[in-house]
């Protein structure tokens, strides 16, 4: 069989695939937490509170790889039944 230019499994994820996922990811974190504060059970007076979500599923359109990637390089972590959350780096 000739092989294929398509990435196997082995090869490690592009600088992009990686960038593109990271920022997908915290898209989806932002959209989870905003939807989590506007639900409704809120009084209208209160000032609302803020979301308890720190972790989240990543965007299932990249493989795991990726998200691996993201743990390896210290940028997410693994927070267990496939939940990453962001690392917060302090300056």
């Amino acid at each position: 069989m000739p092989e294929t230019d398509a990435a196997s499994p082995t090869d490690p994820p592009s600088p992009e695939m990686i960038k593109k996922a990271m920022k997908a990811f915290k898209k989806r974190l932002k959209l989870s937490r905003l939807d989590d504060e506007s639900s409704l059970g809120h009084g209208p007076m209160s000032s609302g509170r803020e979301s308890g979500i720190v972790a989240i599923m990543p965007p299932n359109q990249y493989p795991k790889a990726v998200w691996d990637e993201l743990v390896a390089r210290g940028r997410l972590k693994y927070s267990g039944q496939g939940l990453y959350e962001m690392i917060e780096h302090k300056p």
